[in-house]
C-alpha cells in the first residue's frame, strides 16, 4: 500500500515533520495519522468482508444450480420410467378394450362353440344384502283400512275377529249347594 521506503528515506521525513510541526505538536499530529490509518484499514477490512460475502453468495448460487441439475438429472429417469409405465397402461387398456370388442363380436363359428359371456358392472355395495323371510300373514291381517281412517279404527282393524267380537256374559256360578237341601 504505501511505497517502499528504506531507513534512510524514513529518517528524512521524521526530520522534516519536526521542522515544520515543531516539536510540541508532533505527538497530537502523529496520534491524528494513527486514527486516520486505523479508519483506512477499518474501511478496507469492510470492503475486503462484502467481496468475500460476495464470492461466497456466488459459490452458493453455483453450487444450488449444480444441485438442482444433480436433482433434474437424478428424476430424469424416474419421470421417463413414469411415463413409459403410464403409456403400457394405456395400451393395455386399449387391447382389453380391443380384446373385448372382439370377443363380442358375433360370429357364425364363435356362437356355435362357445355361449356368449356378459360383463356385469360391479355391484353397488361390496356387502351382500339380506332379505328377510316372509311369513305368512293370516287373511284377517290382510285386508287393511284406508288410510285416512282414524287411529281408533285402525287399532280396531287390526285385532282379530274373535278379539273384536262383544265379550258373552258368562253364565254365574250358583252359590254350591250342600248335600241334603
Amino acid at each position: 500500500m504505501l511505497p517502499d521506503l528504506s531507513a534512510t528515506h524514513i529518517m528524512l521525513l521524521v526530520v522534516v515533520a519536526l521542522v515544520v510541526v515543531g516539536p510540541k505538536d508532533l505527538p497530537g499530529l502523529l496520534r491524528k495519522i494513527g486514527q486516520f490509518m486505523a479508519r483506512l484499514r477499518g474501511m478496507a477490512n469492510e470492503f475486503r468482508a462484502s467481496f468475500d460475502e460476495m464470492a461466497r453468495q456466488s459459490e452458493l448460487d453455483e453450487l444450488r444450480k449444480e444441485v438442482e441439475a444433480m436433482r433434474a438429472a437424478a428424476a430424469k429417469p424416474v419421470n421417463e420410467l413414469k411415463d413409459h409405465v403410464s403409456t403400457l397402461m394405456e395400451q393395455s387398456t386399449v387391447s382389453l378394450d380391443h380384446d373385448a370388442a372382439a370377443q363380442s363380436a358375433p360370429t357364425v363359428a364363435a356362437d356355435a362353440a362357445e355361449p356368449e359371456l356378459t360383463i356385469l358392472p360391479p355391484l353397488e355395495s361390496a356387502k351382500p344384502k339380506t332379505t328377510k323371510p316372509k311369513t305368512a300373514k293370516p287373511q284377517a291381517a290382510k285386508s287393511k283400512p284406508p288410510k285416512s281412517a282414524p287411529k281408533a279404527n285402525a287399532s280396531a282393524a287390526k285385532r282379530s275377529p274373535a278379539k273384536s267380537a262383544p265379550k258373552k256374559a258368562k253364565p254365574k256360578a250358583s252359590p254350591p249347594t250342600e248335600p241334603g237341601q
